[in-house]
Order: C-alpha cells, then sequence, then structure tokens
C-alpha cells in the first residue's frame, strides 16, 4: 500500500464513522498539529478531538481537489462537508449544512501516520454556523465614527 493510499484510507474511515480503523493508521508515536490548538497533540488526544468533532458534525465528507506526494509527505487539499448534527464547542446543533476548506500534510512511515499538519477555515465555519464576531474595544470606536461619518455623509450636488 502506498502513502498515498494510506492517508485517503484514514479520511475514508473517519467519513465512514469507523474512528477505531482512522486511529489503527496512526503511528504509536504520532504528533497531530491542528492551527488554533496551543500545542500539538498525541495519538489519544487526536482521537478525542476527532470523536467530539464526529459527534457534532454528522454525514462528513472529504473531498480532495488535489493529492500530492513528495517522498513521505502526503498532502491534500479540497473541501469537509457535514450538517451541524451535535454540540460543538458549546455550541447546541444548528441543523445547518457546513463546508470548509481544508488543507493537511500526513507523514507516512512505516505503513503508518506519525505526523498530521490541518488547517481549516475555522472563521468560514463559525460563519455558517451563525457565529458574529465583534470589533474588540481598540476597533469598535474607529469603527463607529467610520460608519457614522458614511451614513451621514451628503451626496455630491448635481
Amino acid at each position: 500500500m502506498t502513502n498515498q493510499d494510506i492517508v485517503l484510507q484514514f479520511y475514508q474511515a473517519f467519513d465512514d464513522r469507523q474512528i477505531e480503523q482512522a486511529v489503527d493508521l496512526l503511528a504509536p508515536n504520532f504528533v497531530g498539529h491542528l492551527a488554533g490548538m496551543p500545542a500539538p497533540l498525541d495519538k489519544a488526544r487526536f482521537q478525542q478531538f476527532g470523536l467530539s468533532f464526529d459527534m457534532a458534525f454528522s454525514q462528513g465528507k472529504h473531498c480532495f481537489d488535489q493529492v500530492i506526494v513528495a517522498d513521505d509527505n502526503v498532502v491534500t487539499c479540497g473541501m469537509f462537508t457535514a450538517i451541524h448534527s451535535g454540540n460543538f464547542q458549546g455550541l447546541p446543533p444548528t441543523g445547518k449544512p457546513i463546508s470548509l476548506s481544508i488543507m493537511h500534510i500526513d507523514r507516512v512511515e512505516n505503513g503508518q501516520i506519525v505526523e498530521h499538519w490541518g488547517q481549516g477555515d475555522a472563521l468560514g465555519l463559525m460563519q455558517q454556523l451563525g457565529i458574529v464576531f465583534l470589533p474588540g474595544p481598540k476597533l469598535l470606536l474607529p469603527v463607529l465614527k467610520n460608519t457614522t461619518a458614511k451614513l451621514f455623509k451628503t451626496s455630491p450636488q448635481s
């Protein structure tokens, strides 16, 4: 089995909700680096993260537009789609479909994934779930001034 086959089998197992089968493809010394996480995850913490994501989003599907193999690295770029059907980071299920851009780099050694680097469009995901981000105090006043100025700006005289 090629490194590409191993990595694609990992994502297919996740999509098929066969989390144990996916985890079996991870080496005992696995390390996962996820954007937004303060520290790398070991195999057990990565499995816990995967399970929580799986519980929050049903009908998950990875669709890769590009798969690039370079030595022992497999890069996958594409989209992840699902339905928000469970609690996610304190947000109750919305029933909304989500679609987010993803990019992963997985390093394979001896038939197992030993390292994962994952990036997903977290801001886009939050927006799709209806979470609105507000500017912080330092930006709020300039934004309000700019908006107010635009509202009261007079149109040019003809």
